[in-house]
């Protein structure tokens, strides 16, 4: 796991510790800054969406950077981490794209979300 071998602090730990937007649980505190799961989560379901709505495609795009922006304005990660962590949401999507039955399951959601565009 990339946050085991990497092991970097949080921007909130330590001596010069910066401001956070959220509650500094012990959790998140032994939990590594690099690379953020929540970025990567972000842009890999804008992704997923993005090509289940290509119309709005731009918009779920914006989205999923803006939340992985949020990771180090809210001062939980480094820029470096939540980048880190679209490029992880990005090869996780392209790896999912291998598989006939994820494909064969995006099929079958692309449909149904154009029905419910289509209303």
């Amino acid at each position: 796991m990339a946050k085991t071998h990497w092991g970097t602090k949080r921007p909130y730990v330590g001596k010069d510790a910066a401001p956070v937007c959220e509650t500094k649980r012990a959790d998140l505190t032994a939990n590594p800054d690099y690379p953020s799961g929540h970025s990567a989560h972000g842009g890999h379901v804008a992704m997923i969406l993005a090509e289940l709505a290509p119309s709005r495609a731009d918009a779920l795009y914006a989205r999923g950077r803006e939340y992985a922006e949020s990771r180090y304005i809210c001062g939980s990660h480094t820029v470096s981490a939540a980048e880190a962590g679209l490029q992880a949401g990005t090869v996780i999507y392209a790896a999912e794209h291998r598989s006939a039955v994820f494909r064969q399951d995006m099929d079958m959601a692309r449909a149904e979300v154009a029905a419910a565009l289509a209303k």
